[in-house]
């Protein structure tokens, strides 16, 4: 589905550039419609809720692809220095992480469960020999072995809200996007990938008193760890991409938080 095709007869799907094949815009008639292919199922419960773009229809395809249509907004995508600056983003993802029924939801669709442990895992899984001998990567990895947070309250965790999966509307809604990496785990993983990416470490206890969350020192250590295990985690994908520019930028992020 990497061309234009036309679809159950009304409906034409034209890719979007510089994703991953996954999207597209729809076009019937004057109608616009955002369109994902194969995306969370949890994404009707986050419409209800507003965090996402309104749902307009999901239907499967001939092949079994599940299309999932979307209201199509005009709009951008956040900063990286917006995302740490805005009220509204600390509100939605404190509605996201309290919410008993969107995690009841996530639960019945199949949301799967990942403990501080299952994120190390992950990393250390296969990982290619050049990071594995990279002293300061092997480093920063001893620490977050030896620091392993011992609790872990599941919540639903969007699990990838950087500036760009931030989108402000024309009308000025905020939105919260691309919901494919979606997990039951603790909210300290988002705040850490946030936080670590897009707020100085100074600010921190701050940030975390607007989202409605007591700044304690074991608080600070578990967002800290989080935030390392998601640098590692993105070094590992971007160099399995063979996209090394981006890799060694997530390198010199990581090294401003990590001081080895």
């Amino acid at each position: 589905m990497d061309a234009d095709f036309q679809f159950d007869n009304t409906w034409t799907l034209h890719p979007i550039d510089g994703d991953t094949g996954k999207t597209y815009m729809g076009i019937r008639d004057a109608q616009k419609v955002f369109v994902k292919r194969n995306t969370t199922p949890f994404l009707a419960a986050l419409s209800r809720e507003g965090i996402v773009p309104k749902l307009v229809w999901t239907r499967r395809t001939g092949n079994g692809d599940i299309l999932t249509a979307q209201e199509w907004l005009d709009g951008k995508t956040f900063l990286p220095e917006e995302v740490g600056q805005s009220v509204e983003v600390i509100q939605i993802l404190s509605h996201l992480h309290h919410s008993v029924s969107l995690k009841r939801m996530l639960v019945r669709v199949g949301g799967k469960q990942k403990s501080p442990f299952d994120f190390l895992k992950s990393y250390a899984h296969q990982l290619p020999g050049d990071l594995k001998n990279n002293q300061y990567l092997h480093s920063v990895f001893r620490y977050l072995e030896d620091h392993l947070p011992e609790e872990t309250t599941f919540k639903v965790c969007h699990g990838d809200p950087v500036n760009t999966n931030w989108f402000m509307s024309q009308d000025d809604r905020l939105y919260l996007v691309d919901w494919d990496s979606c997990v039951l785990s603790d909210p300290a993983y988002d705040l850490g990938i946030l936080l670590g990416r897009h707020v100085s470490y100074g600010k921190w206890q701050r940030w975390l008193e607007l989202y409605g969350e007591n700044p304690t020192e074991e608080l600070l250590e578990k967002i800290y760890w989080y935030s390392g295990m998601d640098f590692l985690l993105r070094i590992k994908q971007y160099h399995q991409r063979y996209e090394y520019p981006k890799m060694n930028q997530e390198i010199m992020m990581l090294k401003k938080l990590y001081l080895y």
